[in-house]
């Protein structure tokens, strides 16, 4: 026998990290607990009603939605409705175990089935966890009794007395089937979610599920291959258990794999803390050159400021000497007092050429030295670039290629890439966009974060041409940034619209899409017979439809896309006082203009 005890980790929810409770089986084959799934898909809904934020996916604090389960939002078409009900309405379902989008179909919640079986054995593992806890019986007056045993057909536990009383000799109950104290009551025939009043009695090969008859007969699995519950439990049985039987053979061969990833495991710690030791040496040669740079800046600055100081100081000296009765103003006073002729005109020739001088630099003051040190500002923006970019380079990731043909610039830009080669693709790529501008001679490029391989980016500018590349991330190791593509924007705003279904719409002759985005021709004689004369430039009638939104004014941008395979289509615009005559005069081929 497997120990209870060693099995928890196939027990837990991949969505609330806990022991499930009342388990649904998804149509991938995962399981995940009932509340679990109403929960993401609710959360899923409020993020489409809020356009996606980051802070809609917040609605539950025990489910964890993943960011790529996130990025997968922007790509799911659903209804803005508001919810009015306890049951969501969203059927594509992001399942938390293989983080695939699946389809629950138009039943959605309703068309899973409970998985008794798992929900049983996590039962089991809770009582064998709590041993010493009881069970109270659910009749007993206060205080309870402990209870004895539980009647599977009224779900309740029950001590010996109320048993007695609640399923007394003679009656139905007395027949009811009971079972040791539990509080895991499933039932003892399994009924199709579909079909609620069918029980299962076959077994899907295609869908791996148990289905009614009805299902078979007129439902979603009438063309598929079925087996009888009996066969299907014999056949899935019997490889379960060579399966088992296998594994537990090869019991010594697991045991070696497990010493061989300890050993890894070993070995990973060791070759991580060199790396840490040679990543650490890395920076700091890096710190030890930013210190020498520093410290020559610094002493660079300090030159500067002692020799203009010095300059300034000098100045200072010779302006304080004009001063009356000090400096050079005071000795020329003293020369003054000499009477002698001969003497005076020794000394005053030189003295009156210094006066000269002082006097004109008084006349046109200018400080010796600049006290400004923009000659001495570091210019990091190109450094602080490539250190932003700095990361673990690896040749193991794909250059990511933009794909032009698949991306658009409209309202907003999907910009979607791929990776060509087959090597281990990104976890995460970054996506960095800037406006091309002559003017400006730094760039700066807009950063964003995405787990898919496309985004779509909002608030761009009109008639604006921008300058887009990625890269890929695995954890610390990137990919070189991809080829820089270039788009521009429209030259006007964009005019949204979708096509009219009332207004001159010939549901005979054309056949619109549900969502109104497209529109074709319907196949048949008069179509054959239409195009034999278009052929020969005789045109009878041409088949219109419209817009269901005009333009009264301004300039606006508004784009379309004709299939390869389409024989004869006319695009324009229209007077609203010419409508009603384009309709009836269906052979008026030179409108719309």
């Amino acid at each position: 026998k497997v120990a209870i005890k060693g099995i928890e980790r196939e027990l837990i929810c991949p969505a609330c990290k806990e022991l499930f409770t009342h388990p649904l089986i998804l149509p991938c084959q995962h399981n995940v607990c009932h509340k679990c799934v109403k929960e993401i898909l609710f959360a899923f809904e409020d993020s489409f009603a809020d356009g996606g934020s980051e802070s809609s996916n917040q609605s539950s604090p025990r489910i964890r939605i993943s960011a790529s389960s996130m990025d997968r939002i922007d790509r799911i078409n659903r209804s803005g409705r508001k919810r009015n009900s306890l049951t969501p309405r969203s059927t594509l379902f992001p399942c938390p175990g293989c983080q695939r989008d699946i389809d629950l179909g138009e039943r959605g919640i309703n068309g899973l089935f409970r998985n008794f079986t798992l929900e049983t054995i996590v039962e089991r593992y809770r009582q064998a966890a709590r041993a010493a806890i009881a069970i109270m019986c659910d009749f007993c007056k206060p205080p309870p009794q402990e209870a004895t045993k539980s009647c599977m057909d009224c779900s309740a536990s029950y001590c010996n007395e109320c048993f007695k009383i609640h399923h007394p000799w003679g009656t139905v109950k007395a027949q009811h089937e009971y079972v040791g104290p539990t509080t895991n009551f499933r039932p003892k025939i399994l009924m199709c979610p579909e079909h609620e009043m069918e029980r299962v009695n076959m077994y899907c090969d295609i869908c791996r599920r148990p289905v009614c008859h009805l299902c078979k007969l007129g439902g979603g699995h009438a063309n598929h291959r079925v087996t009888t519950m009996s066969t299907a439990y014999k056949t899935l049985k019997e490889k379960l258990s060579k399966d088992i039987e296998y594994l537990i053979s090869k019991e010594s061969q697991v045991k070696a794999h497990i010493t061989q990833l300890d050993l890894l495991l070993k070995e990973t710690e060791c070759n991580s803390e060199r790396a840490k030791q040679e990543a650490s040496q890395s920076f700091e040669k890096l710190y030890y050159v930013l210190e020498e740079k520093k410290s020559a800046a610094l002493r660079a600055i300090e030159t500067s400021k002692n020799i203009r100081l010095e300059k300034l100081q000098t100045q200072v000296e010779e302006y304080q000497g004009l001063l009356e009765n000090n400096g050079l103003v005071g000795y020329a006073q003293e020369v003054l007092k000499e009477t002698d002729p001969s003497c005076f005109v020794q000394t005053a020739k030189q003295l009156h050429v210094r006066i000269q001088k002082a006097t004109e630099s008084l006349k046109s003051f200018r400080p010796a030295a600049e006290t400004t040190f923009e000659d001495f500002v570091v210019d990091t923006a190109k450094q602080e670039d490539i250190l932003g970019d700095l990361s673990f380079c690896s040749n193991g990731l794909e250059i990511p290629e933009i794909n032009e043909e698949q991306s658009r610039m409209y309202k907003k830009a999907l910009i979607s890439w791929e990776c060509p080669g087959k090597t281990e693709s990104a976890d995460i790529y970054v996506l960095e966009y800037h406006k091309l501008n002559r003017e400006e001679e730094s760039v700066t490029w807009q950063k964003t974060e995405v787990c898919g391989k496309s985004k779509v980016l909002s608030d761009l500018d009109e008639d604006s041409s921008y300058a887009f590349r990625v890269r890929g991330y695995k954890g610390s190791i990137c990919s070189p940034w991809s080829r820089e593509v270039i788009l521009r924007t429209p030259p006007a705003p964009v005019f949204s619209f979708l096509f009219d279904d009332k207004c001159g719409y010939n549901s005979e002759h054309l056949q619109l899409n549900p969502r109104r985005t497209s529109v074709e021709s319907r196949a048949g004689l008069p179509l054959l017979l239409g195009s034999e004369r278009l052929q020969v430039g005789c045109y009878t009638t041409l088949d219109y439809i419209i817009g269901d939104t005009g333009i009264a004014k301004g300039k606006h941008f508004w784009a379309f896309h004709v299939e390869a395979y389409s024989y004869l289509v006319k695009v324009g615009v229209v007077p609203s006082n010419k409508i009603q005559k384009l309709f009836h005069n269906t052979h008026d081929v030179t409108s719309p203009r």
